[in-house]
């Protein structure tokens, strides 16, 4: 009766694609991700990222070591920015990687937002994140030489500048500053 009626079974009713999910939450939902960049010195540096999905905006925290503790703020940081835009954040999507710290999926659970695990082995499920983090490796960190942690934060603002000029399309890309006065001159 329910088929004829075009109404299909319950398990599916309710069931959204993962890509309708995050269109669905893309105003409210922040992709979170690690990766690491080695130095010239041999020191491993960790960048946490979030990208907001509607924005494509990017905050970013660097560390120089994994531990529990190195997100912590990070979470709350995060929640601070995104209140002073005045975006409401209701879903946090990060891996299951041990190095997301619980206390920082606390801070965001005590905001009212829900913390989404993707599935295990499932990097697509993640993939602005991912994405970000590939093409920053491929256009940028691959070319060049990072010499600390000061120098990684440079490379990575010049980065999600230009991601944002990208993002705001060709006039925005043209936008040309005037040259600089020589003193002197």
């Amino acid at each position: 009766m329910l088929l004829a009626a075009g109404i299909p079974p319950a398990g599916r009713r309710s069931r959204l694609t993962w890509k309708q999910f995050l269109a669905a939450h893309a105003e409210t939902l922040v992709a979170a991700d690690f990766f690491s960049v080695d130095t010239i010195f041999f020191k491993r540096l960790y960048v946490l990222i979030y990208v907001h999905l509607a924005m494509r905006g990017l905050d970013r925290e660097l560390h120089r070591r994994t531990d529990r503790s190195l997100d912590d703020s990070a979470g709350s940081n995060l929640s601070w920015k995104l209140d002073e835009q005045g975006i409401e954040l209701n879903v946090v999507l990060h891996d299951r990687d041990k190095k997301f710290a619980p206390k920082a999926d606390a801070v965001f659970r005590a905001e009212g937002a829900r913390v989404v695990l993707t599935p295990i082995r499932a990097p697509l499920a993640n993939a602005y994140a991912e994405r970000w983090i590939g093409s920053c490796r491929q256009e940028c960190l691959d070319w060049m030489l990072v010499l600390n942690q000061r120098h990684l934060e440079a490379i990575l603002l010049g980065e999600s500048e230009r991601d944002a000029r990208r993002e705001a399309g060709p006039s925005a890309r043209r936008v040309l500053s005037p040259p600089t006065r020589r003193r002197g001159a």
